[in-house]
């Protein structure tokens, strides 16, 4: 399967300086996901289309929180990537 990953100069700036996550992280993140999807519900962060996230391991074993919009079938805008909480990681693990 491939993914069209679009991911901006400002948010990868701020994946490397603020949160250590490189776009290869990302992108095994995409390849390496096992469950579903989720859809951020909260209203500060709703979108059209809605913002979706998932937790997935990088190549390396990294657990990393993966947040984006579906613009197209299998064309994804990255909106951030960084390593969960444990209540992000018990949500996810309960709802997915």
């Amino acid at each position: 399967m491939i993914f069209n990953l679009l991911i901006s100069a400002t948010v990868i700036k701020k994946l490397n300086d603020k949160h250590g996550v490189t776009r290869e992280e990302v992108e095994e993140c995409f390849y390496n996901r096992t469950k579903g999807l989720l859809e951020d519900t909260r209203e500060v962060n709703k979108t059209k289309p809605p913002t979706m996230w998932f937790i997935a391991e990088t190549n390396d074993g990294r657990l990393l929180k993966v947040v984006f919009i579906e613009l197209s079938n299998r064309k994804y805008e990255v909106k951030t990537c960084y390593e969960p909480n444990t209540n992000e990681v018990k949500i996810y693990g309960k709802f997915a």
